[in-house]
């Protein structure tokens, strides 16, 4: 399988947004991405400095998420534009590499 070159978005949010569940159904069933990664910190904070953090004592329901994928470029582009108009999306980083696309 050739390489290309892909773009990497990574997308921050808190559970607390309750915004998770919109998001992998539209990059699931809309947009059919290649895959998607969640990931669940145990510690983070964001624009407005509030902590938010995981202990065994005050198990947190507002802890951060990250939810990462990639694709060609153009996609990509246009997958966070859609997302930030109509979810409102701010925190989202993206970055260039070479991987292996496959669509089905």
């Amino acid at each position: 399988m050739a390489t290309q070159t892909v773009t990497i978005a990574r997308i921050y949010l808190r559970e607390g947004e309750h915004l998770l569940a919109k998001l992998i159904k539209f990059l699931h069933d809309e947009e059919k991405v290649s895959g998607v990664t969640v990931l669940r910190g145990i510690a983070g904070f964001g624009p407005d400095g509030d902590m938010h953090v995981a202990s065994l004592v005050d198990l947190s329901l507002d802890l951060p998420l990250i939810v990462e994928f990639y694709d060609a470029p153009e996609r990509v582009e246009t997958i966070l534009e859609h997302l930030e108009t109509h979810i409102g999306l701010s925190h989202v980083v993206c970055w260039q590499a070479v991987g292996r696309l496959r669509h089905s």
